[in-house]
């Protein structure tokens, strides 16, 4: 049967065996390529802890420093408790768009811990994820032993603007963090708080935003405000408060007498 190929039955039946020929060919192209993606992205995820602890690797020796460092990692609940659950294979940024969308109640959210060994000392690294101006903003912290003290982080995000917002994922914004805390010395929560960019803050609890960036800065300081104190019940939990040094007792005068003593005569 002959078909005139300026007919309109033509030219559908065309674009429809057009669009099926497409369609396969991109979804076998994908199921290819797919594997190589989830692993791309895996040792990207590995790298960014990593960069959270101040060691910088490439992508294709992120795993072995990551199995090398990283000791154990596990789950914790809105109260900071540990749960169930596979914390490296949790997508928190998926977490965290069903949780805005309503799909999740937070207290059913669960939130990563990452625990690793650089130098001798005890590593927590945490993920955080908010939004900023255009889209998701996200990053990790590592905490030092002391349940309290910033080690180093890393920032990333999904459409800032270059030179603005995006300016979170540079080390004028993250190199502020190592060494802020994220509490008193009490142990009074403050997290850490993103102040406008160009202050200049002192604030041992506090960074500078992103000068020309307010809304990606305020979407970090949500962010963290928020995750930080989910860890800190965690942190708490698990970590010893530095000793508190106790006076020396007063000298005392062997040759005086003591008072019950003087008053028995």
């Amino acid at each position: 049967m002959a078909f005139d190929k300026n007919s309109n039955t033509f030219t559908f039946l065309f674009a429809a065996i057009l669009v099926v020929v497409v369609g396969t060919v991109l979804a076998v192209t994908y199921l290819g390529l797919k594997p190589a993606y989830d692993e791309n992205v895996r040792r990207e995820k590995m790298q960014n802890i990593l960069a959270a602890m101040n060691v910088k690797v490439d992508r294709d020796a992120a795993p072995e420093k990551y199995k090398e460092l990283v000791k154990e990692t596990l789950l914790v609940d809105a109260q900071g408790k540990p749960v169930e659950g596979d914390a490296f294979s949790l997508d928190v940024l998926k977490q965290y768009k069903d949780w805005k969308a309503g799909v999740l109640k937070p207290e059913t959210l669960k939130y990563p811990v990452y625990k690793a060994t650089v130098e001798g000392q005890q590593l927590y690294v945490v993920p955080v994820v908010g939004t900023g101006l255009w889209g998701p903003v996200w990053g990790y912290l590592a905490v030092r032993d002391d349940g309290r003290t910033i080690h180093g982080s890393t920032f990333d995000h999904k459409g800032e603007t270059p030179g603005l917002g995006a300016e979170i994922a540079t080390p004028i914004f993250y190199d502020q963090f190592p060494g802020k805390t994220i509490t008193e010395e009490n142990g009074t929560y403050t997290g850490i708080k993103v102040y406008k960019g160009g202050s200049e803050t002192t604030d041992p609890h506090g960074v500078d935003g992103i000068s020309g960036g307010t809304i990606t800065s305020q979407g970090v300081d949500e962010m963290l405000m928020r995750t930080l104190a989910i860890y800190d019940q965690y942190l708490k939990a698990v970590t010893k408060p530095a000793p508190v040094a106790m006076p020396e007792p007063a000298a005392t005068d062997s040759t005086a007498v003591p008072t019950e003593t003087a008053h028995a005569h």
